[in-house]
């Protein structure tokens, strides 16, 4: 979190002087202060509390002036600075303290966070996605970290577009978000050449919720380390506010909501018990994303396996709701190990489409069996790095299918409304037909409707069989008879 402060600092610098370079060129006084001139309240100039100044005291004085002057100007002056390139991050920022404990240390991190070069995005957000990794990944709430392959698998099963507006309502470190940018940014290359769409990017396509102010901050800082200037990164306690102003407002849902908790009713948004009354939040989050997608809008989310097959009335009630009522496009389960070690639960990914009208025809399922890392608590990689995640650098051969499924996923997907329709169901992908899930009570669970192959055995003719157990019968026999006399 320190580590936070410090990159945001860093941009902070970045965003004033390039204020100063378009005064310089242009002539003219600069629109936009970051840093206002003259002198902080503990008479500072606010010049000092630059990064490309303060990088250069000495360790006691940079000590001093990060806790007496610069940490006072994030939660006063900048947090009162709405609008602009900031805003969000601004907010975020009105709670921050101070508390690298020693001159020294933060000496040798401002040290090395001057040395990586922040010019180019990726870098940036590499090295804010390196130290996310080094975050303990679960956390208090149920909440922990999805692999960034699984996220991207995701992200390119649901294809962003550039007017879509995305939404994560259990966002934490916001690496949804940023996958999703990520996506538009190498699919849509001439994206932010458009102003209207480049206005949208920055401004209105990203919204993500969560109710740990630590995670809404490492999330915003994330976002714009990999370059959306203002997405919407907020506090909202998704399941327990009610929803108005938010109903029917986002094209694309991306989302592993925390599961295996438990919430009293009293505690529950009056709208989502509407939907589904149950206490399990895995059940409350699905009703939520139905709330919150307009129809036509899609959604990519992860759920416990019971979801897919628990017996009680919401979640029977639930999948009904979305095979009859809306359009379930597909069921990919995940292998066991993909979460840990932090997790060992069975998941899939479900997607579907808010239709209000129905429209489930087929139903694709495809079992993941390998994910390209080990299933243990090690998650060793099984391949080279160019061979690993949903869309690897290098082509895949017929015998590294078996280590990294995640391909094969993508490229079944785009067949699913044609040479997928032919597989058997003994194959690791099929389609269902809606009337044999109903038929099943809207059970999703692969294994309902997966055949297994029975190998074929070659039977001898029973009379050569019994032909030989006669003759059999006939030595033992004689075998008892030697053995009577050799005793008698």
């Amino acid at each position: 979190e320190q580590i936070t402060y410090l990159l945001f600092l860093r941009r902070l610098d970045d965003l004033h002087t390039l204020e100063e370079n378009k005064s310089a060129r242009l002539k003219r006084p600069m629109e936009r202060r970051v840093f206002p001139a003259g002198n902080d309240p503990r008479g500072r100039p606010y010049d000092d509390l630059r990064w490309s100044r303060f990088k250069h005291f000495a360790p006691g004085d940079l000590y001093t002036v990060l806790g007496e002057h610069v940490f006072p100007f994030l939660r006063n002056e900048l947090a009162r600075q709405h609008g602009g390139d900031d805003s969000t991050y601004a907010h975020h920022m009105k709670d921050a303290r101070f508390t690298i404990p020693t001159p020294a240390l933060l000496a040798k991190v401002v040290d090395l966070l001057d040395a990586v070069p922040m010019e180019d995005r990726d870098t940036k957000g590499d090295v804010y996605e390196y130290m996310l990794g080094k975050i303990a990944s679960a956390g208090q709430n149920g909440q922990f970290r999805t692999p960034r392959h699984i996220i991207r698998l995701m992200v390119e099963l649901t294809a962003p577009q550039p007017t879509d507006v995305i939404c994560d309502p259990a966002c934490g470190t916001a690496g949804f978000l940023v996958a999703a940018g990520e996506h538009l940014r190498e699919r849509h290359p001439n994206l932010l050449h458009d102003a209207t769409l480049r206005e949208h990017f920055h401004h209105r396509m990203f919204h993500g919720f969560d109710f740990d102010n630590t995670m809404l901050r490492i999330g915003s800082m994330n976002m714009l380390l990999h370059g959306v200037e203002n997405p919407d990164i907020r506090y909202r306690d998704s399941l327990a506010q009610d929803h108005a102003g938010e109903e029917e407002k986002y094209t694309l849902l991306l989302a592993n909501p925390p599961f295996a908790g438990s919430l009293d009713y009293e505690n529950t948004a009056k709208d989502l018990l509407q939907v589904v009354k149950t206490k399990k939040t895995e059940l409350l989050f699905l009703a939520l994303f139905l709330r919150l997608l307009k129809p036509g809008g899609r959604a990519a989310v992860i759920v416990p396996d019971g979801v897919l097959f628990g017996s009680s009335t919401a979640h029977r009630e639930l999948r009904r709701m979305l095979v009859e009522d809306q359009k379930l496009d597909a069921v990919v389960k995940l292998p066991g190990g993909v979460f840990r070690p932090y997790a060992g639960v069975s998941t899939a990914i479900l997607l579907f489409t808010r239709t209000n009208s129905g429209g489930t025809d087929q139903v694709w399922f495809y079992g993941v069996a390998a994910d390209g890392w080990s299933l243990d608590d090690k998650r060793t990689p099984l391949l080279p790095e160019d061979k690993l995640g949903a869309v690897p650098r290098t082509a895949l051969g017929a015998d590294e299918h078996g280590k990294n499924n995640l391909p094969d996923v993508l490229a079944r997907w785009a067949e699913r409304n044609g040479a997928e329709r032919e597989r058997p169901r003994t194959a690791q992908s099929f389609c269902v037909p809606k009337a044999d899930i109903a038929a099943q009570g809207y059970d999703l669970s692969l294994n309902r409707y997966k055949e297994v192959v029975h190998e074929a055995v070659e039977h001898r003719p029973p009379k050569e069989i019994l032909a030989d157990l006669a003759k059999l019968e006939e030595e033992i026999q004689r075998g008892m008879k030697e053995l009577e006399g050799m005793l008698g």
